[in-house]
């Protein structure tokens, strides 16, 4: 049996990615009552939304972390604008943000998604600037990163959700809601692994 929890929360916007805040901002504590010694695996921005992991297995919380781990991370984006295939090819190949270039990432453009519950507030709409979705999947966990990859190709994002980290998915959820993750997730999750020397390596 084991002996840590894990949680999936669908973050709402404007709500902090921690437990604590000086400014009085709401965050993961408002949302659920969460065990002692569980914190979230990386970070969503404060405007974003979407998939949020939440666990007491610091190991597990390293591994999907890690760069070699090449965690998927899947996100619906907003954008100003409507990019075409070169635009999106530059996200595809990696692009230099913060004087860093990214690792290739899959990109492409989606129909507006149907199953995605309005914003509260809503976007703000602009009669003469069209936009537009796009799918982007990253490996990496920069700061604020999809976000500068849009704004990186000329279409800054409006509106961020990210629905899939690895396997687990927020189907089905609503935002503000917490489910804990059942023992199936829980072993998709758990196929990454770190041996004595400190090598990552994935279970065949």
């Amino acid at each position: 049996m084991n002996k840590f929890t894990y949680f999936k929360v669908y973050k709402p916007y404007r709500v902090l990615s921690q437990f604590t805040d000086t400014s009085g901002r709401t965050t993961l504590k408002d949302l659920f009552k969460f065990p002692q010694g569980v914190y979230p695996v990386g970070r969503l921005d404060f405007d974003s939304e979407g998939l949020l992991l939440l666990t007491d297995d610091k190991k597990l919380n390293s591994l999907l972390a890690h760069p070699l781990s090449n965690t998927q991370k899947e996100y619906l984006v907003q954008v100003e604008g409507i990019p075409g295939e070169a635009d999106l090819n530059k996200l595809r190949e990696g692009i230099l943000i913060d004087k860093k270039t990214t690792l290739p990432a899959e990109a492409g453009l989606i129909d507006i998604p149907a199953d995605i519950p309005p914003r509260d507030p809503p976007i703000r709409y602009r009669k003469n600037i069209p936009d537009s979705w796009i799918r982007v999947i990253i490996t990496e966990g920069r700061n604020r990163q999809v976000r500068k990859m849009a704004a990186g190709i000329g279409f800054p994002a409006l509106r961020l959700i990210r629905i899939r980290i690895k396997n687990i998915r927020i189907t089905g959820m609503k935002p503000g809601e917490v489910r804990e993750l059942s023992s199936d997730e829980v072993t998709s999750l758990i196929g990454t692994y770190q041996n004595s020397e400190g090598k990552i390596f994935k279970q065949k």
